[in-house]
Order: C-alpha cells, then structure tokens, then sequence
C-alpha cells in the first residue's frame, strides 16, 4: 500500500507518539483539571506543559491555547464566538467547508453577511483583493493559509499586517500548514489561529487547536470547566472554552508531537519539498495529464486530473488496481472547484508524506502514465 492522502491525515505517526498516547492510556486515564487526586493532577500538568509547548510553537500567550475536538471545531468556535449582528466578514474561495459553513449559517440566521474573494492566475488572492473587499462593518477576514485542494500559499504576512492596521481580527486556517511551515502569530499578526495535529504535526486525531493573540470569543459549547461551577459559563480562558472532557491520550500524543516536529521538522520539511519537486515535474510531462498546483508552492499537495477521466474514476483504478491512496473529489472546498470549473469531476489530490520513499513516488508516477493512456 502506497499512501498519498496526509492532507487529510498524516499516516505517519512517530513512536514518541504512540508511546505517548499508550503511555497516558495506562497512567493518566483520569480527568485533568477536574479533580485534586494524584493522577487528575499529574494528568492536568501534561496538558498545561502541551498547552506551553502549542504556545511557544506558535507564538500566543499559553492560556491562549485551546484545545478543540478538531480543527473544524477551532474554526467553529473561532466564527461563531466572534460574531457581530449587522456585521461582514471577509474569505476567500479557497476556504475548506469549516469555514463556509458556519459563515452561511450566521447569514441564514441574519447575524452577519460575507464577501468571498477570488484567486488570481496564481490560485492566490493578495491583500490589495481583501482590502478592496472591506466594508465599514467588517470585523474579521479568514483565510487558509495553505489550499487543501491545490496547495496554493496564501500572503499571510501582508494580510496580516492589512487587518492589524484596519483594527480587523484575522483569522487563519492552519489545517495544511502547521508543522509544515514556521507559523509565528505575532509576526504574521495573525488574530487566532485553527490547527489540525494529526496532519503536519503527526499527532493523533482527535484534538484540535485554537490559537488566540488577539480578540475575545465567546462559548461556542457550555458545560463543565471545573471551575465556578454554581455560576454561569466561566469567562476566563481557557476553561471558558473547553467545556467537557478533555482528549487526554490525544493531547499526550501532541506533547510528543511538538517534540518531533521541533527536532525533526527541518529536515523533513526539506525531504518533501524534493519530493513535491521532482513528482510534480515527473506529472508534468505526462500527456493527458492535466495540473493544477504549481511548483512556486512549495508543496507537499499536488493536484490534477486525467483527460477523458473523472477524479472519481481515476482514484477507483488507482485504489483498487495499484493499492494507491489518494483523496478525489471535491475535498469539502466547493468554491475552490468552482473557481476552476472542476465541480463535475472534483480533483484527484496526492499529498506527500515524510515517510514516502523514492521506489514509492515512482510506482505512482508510473500508474498515473498508464491511467493516461
């Protein structure tokens, strides 16, 4: 089995993980934060040492750092938790369902309204779009940092640097590219931050990130914190915005994670911009093979279709013929696909991983030359 599919989850997950989260299913399976016993405790300060360690990985006060079921659920709690009735929001075209959908919601429910700007030739959209699409009653722009559908980088740096100066909170869509990419909140000015662990970072699934240096949110979700329990939903963050029991197994597995990445992310961050390099220009010279991302990105997605082929077919072929794991479709991002009139037939999207090896990039290189003919 070959496998092509890390943009939805990294199938590579190191032993420092997995030890990690055996290691918290064994001793720590208490609830951290809600009791004063030993295990509670040792629990509670693996999760606040994770919680200093998402912090300075990425540049936010550590009680800033919010665990989440996911990253959707970041996003969510992100758009909901800031919405302003009468107010507009900025996005992209690029945008993952996570962040089109809660924003349709809130127009549907007549809170707010939203303006979706376009890529330009590059697949990217740059400050001077956003910009020209603030209105006197936008509060926020979203963007996704890196396309789940093409891989395309978006200019976080100048966005950034626009909304602080127009007093607007930012929010970026780190889903492809934490752990990927040195993301530096205050540099950026990034406003609050949506993370995937089990991507980039090689955690497990099931915590998500949400990241705040900027802005307030309030409760998406409402339940017990373990603190103020005969008043309403406590204010304070984090506790106000992690209701319910946290994922402690998985919150272990991204402590090691952090480690990881720390020590390793360079050099595999190398590792797969040779291997983006050299597969997108082996792609590039099939006939019949149309592609959509570009080498300027950086990688590690590449997305493409074959002539006379629906992305459908292909992955079927690909799965079942040459046990190759690839995600086709439309990838939860509509509007990408409409941009470039791929609605119909979606995208075949092969996602590198740091574990992929040369025998296994060139075994796919080749099933993609007989899918051409």
């Amino acid at each position: 089995m070959i496998y092509l599919d890390n943009a939805a989850t990294t199938y590579f997950k190191p032993n420092s993980v997995i030890n990690a989260v055996g290691t918290a299913l064994k001793y720590l399976s208490a609830n951290p934060t809600r009791s004063s016993h030993s295990i509670a405790v040792k629990a509670g300060m693996m999760v606040e040492d994770t919680r200093t360690a998402a912090a300075k990985f990425f540049g936010c006060p550590p009680d800033k750092v919010i665990f989440t079921m996911s990253c959707t659920d970041a996003l969510n709690t992100a758009i909901f938790g800031t919405a302003v009735k009468g107010g507009h929001v900025v996005t992209t075209a690029l945008e993952h369902n996570s962040v089109l959908r809660p924003l349709i919601r809130l127009k549907e429910l007549g809170m707010i309204d939203y303006t979706v700007v376009q890529p330009l030739g590059g697949g990217c959209v740059t400050a001077e779009q956003i910009a020209g699409a603030v209105r006197p009653n936008t509060y926020m722009i979203i963007v996704n940092h890196i396309s789940n559908v093409t891989g395309a980088v978006q200019p976080i740096d100048d966005i950034g640097y626009f909304a602080e100066k127009s007093g607007l909170l930012f929010l970026v869509d780190g889903a492809q590219s934490a752990g990927y990419r040195k993301i530096d909140m205050n540099a950026s000015r990034i406003s609050m931050l949506a993370v995937a662990p089990h991507k980039g970072l090689h955690a497990p699934q099931g915590v998500g990130l949400l990241l705040i240096r900027k802005g307030s949110v309030r409760p998406f979700r409402y339940g017990g914190t373990g603190t103020e329990s005969t008043k309403p939903q406590p204010t304070e963050l984090p506790e106000g915005l992690e209701s319910g029991t946290l994922p402690t197994p998985a919150i272990a597995g991204l402590n090691a994670a952090f480690k990881y990445v720390n020590d390793y992310g360079e050099s595999n961050a190398r590792k797969l911009t040779g291997m983006f390099i050299y597969t997108l220009g082996e792609l590039s010279k099939i006939p019949g093979v149309q592609l959509y991302t570009k080498r300027e990105y950086g990688g590690p997605v590449i997305s493409f279709n074959v002539r006379g082929m629906s992305s459908a077919e292909a992955g079927n072929i690909l799965s079942d013929e040459y046990d190759i794991c690839v995600r086709c479709g439309l990838h939860c991002a509509p509007l990408v696909h409409k941009h470039y009139g791929t609605l119909k037939d979606g995208m075949i999207r092969a996602s590198l991983g740091v574990d992929n090896t040369a025998d296994e990039l060139n075994f796919f290189i080749q099933a993609v030359k007989e899918l051409s003919k």
